[in-house]
């Protein structure tokens, strides 16, 4: 569902994951119809990001509490 979200509102999707300020400066880019794709891009590599830091959080705390 996010990613059908980044895919389509990308600033939208940015601002959810709490960053304000990308989603913004992406809402400005998605404006012209070209900055559409690069903004679309730059939401599901945010997206990426946030779950490939989920689960490296997940991992270091499983090894702590071994």
């Amino acid at each position: 569902m996010r990613y059908i979200l980044a895919l389509f509102l990308p600033w939208l999707s940015l601002m959810l994951q709490g960053k304000i300020g990308a989603g913004i400066v992406c809402l400005i880019l998605q404006i012209t119809f070209i900055g559409w794709i690069p903004a679309s891009i730059w939401a599901i590599s945010a997206l990426n990001r946030m779950y490939a830091d989920r689960r490296t959080n997940k991992i270091v705390s499983a090894i702590k509490n071994k």
